[in-house]
């Protein structure tokens, strides 16, 4: 189907060189999972459409033929997604606590520690499953798995589960247990829950606040003790807590704790040029941290202003943007809890992308650019939901869900 050593350009990227084929079989290409992820890619470049594919039945993707259109969150989709953190918030194991004990008599299970949130591997991805549980019951109150998702989130997030989870927290010894990603993640569940009309979701909205007024001291007593921002493609990264934590404070009007992230914003990042785009990704990354930032910093600054520090941070976006530097990457092993992480990078990139291209000024040559590039990732990121294996299905919904339903902006 194809000739040795075509290259392709595409959401797999620029220069990618496919193997030659295995000429004494008549279906070697189908035989080779990143062949069939590579042709996927040729189609949805040529025809605009996307189809699942075997290893990812995520459903179907109608994508109308201009290259900026949204993707939209199809009945189908949100129904497999529900599915999938449904599953997961109440699997307990396996499981990664990451904790740090000072006797002996703390040793517990996961869901002794964290009742609310013991499921979906670890405590935040549990969290943000949450998160993708209460938003589509919201969005879309008469879908089938509606009856379900209410069911388990009055079991979970009850005022005794919270009140415990909260305890927790309150040792000296996990003040800096999920510090911030997991903080971030439950700090947008309560907003969430803020602007639902709903009576249940006054109930689960009330019993989170001893764990959220607990984490809002912990962010305001710790940001001015950050000396330096952590850039990785990886859970502590600053400018993702940062966007996160200005969206609650200006949601709740906190004006104390929003001019506070705004000053650490300013402090870390408005004097940042050059950033070597070019180095990103590492191998496990899910996370842009440089395109985590520009989402903070479209956050903080005027479009003009924006505009200005965007033409410092990234002078080559033009050329980066065309020749594969920016463009979406394959996971080559999906049952490998890192590496299935890059097709978390692929929905971070997605969403931040369209942020900075929805916060330019529209007359800004790149934005149409931007925004296609942003869709490339988005489509590509979201063949990878609903794989089939529990490494990416206990978290990846939840980046489609951001990323398609354009959270934060």
């Amino acid at each position: 189907m194809f000739p040795d050593g075509l290259r392709l350009k595409g959401v797999f990227g620029a220069g990618r060189k496919l193997p030659p084929p295995n000429r004494g079989s008549p279906m070697f290409a189908w035989k080779d999972p990143f062949f069939r992820r590579l042709f996927v890619a040729w189609l949805l470049c040529s025809l605009m459409t996307v189809t699942a594919s075997a290893q990812s039945p995520s459903g179907k993707l109608s994508v109308e033929q201009d290259s900026t259109a949204t993707v939209a969150l199809t009945s189908d989709m949100a129904g497999q997604w529900a599915n999938l953190v449904l599953h997961g918030v109440d699997t307990e194991f396996p499981n990664k606590l990451s904790l740090v004990y000072s006797n002996p008599d703390q040793i517990g299970t996961p869901k002794e520690h964290f009742p609310a949130f013991y499921g979906c591997f670890d405590w935040h991805s549990s969290v943000h499953g949450h998160w993708v549980l209460v938003r589509l019951l919201k969005q879309s109150p008469e879908m089938p798995a509606a009856t379900k998702i209410r069911e388990t989130l009055a079991r979970h997030l009850t005022a005794e589960n919270l009140k415990r989870e909260a305890e927790f927290f309150a040792r000296e010894e996990n003040k800096s247990f999920e510090r911030m990603y997991g903080w971030a993640w439950f700090l947008r569940l309560a907003m969430e829950l803020d602007s639902f009309d709903d009576d249940d979701a006054v109930q689960w909205r009330g019993a989170l606040e001893p764990l959220e007024e607990l984490l809002v001291e912990r962010i305001t007593a710790y940001l001015p003790l950050l000396t330096f921002p952590i850039r990785t493609g990886q859970h502590p990264d600053t400018g993702f807590a940062l966007g996160q934590v200005l969206d609650y404070a200006r949601s709740r009007d906190l004006d104390e704790l929003e001019q506070l992230v705004i000053a650490r914003a300013r402090d870390f990042y408005w004097t940042d040029i050059d950033y070597p785009v070019q180095y990103e990704p590492s191998g496990h990354d899910f996370f842009s941290s440089a395109w985590n930032e520009a989402d903070l910093m479209r956050r903080v600054l005027t479009p003009e202003e924006f505009s200005d520090w965007l033409n410092t941070f990234v002078p080559k976006l033009k050329q980066q943007l065309t020749d594969g530097t920016i463009s979406p990457v394959s996971v080559s092993d999906v049952t490998d809890g890192k590496l299935v992480h890059l097709a978390g990078l692929n929905l971070n990139r997605a969403w931040c992308l369209q942020a900075v291209a929805n916060h330019l000024p529209e007359q800004h040559p790149l934005v149409n650019a931007i925004r296609t590039n942003a869709r490339e990732h988005l489509v590509a990121g979201l063949a990878y939901i609903n794989s089939g294996h529990y490494e990416g299905d206990h978290w990846l919904a939840t980046f489609g869900l951001y990323a398609i339903s354009g959270v934060g902006q």
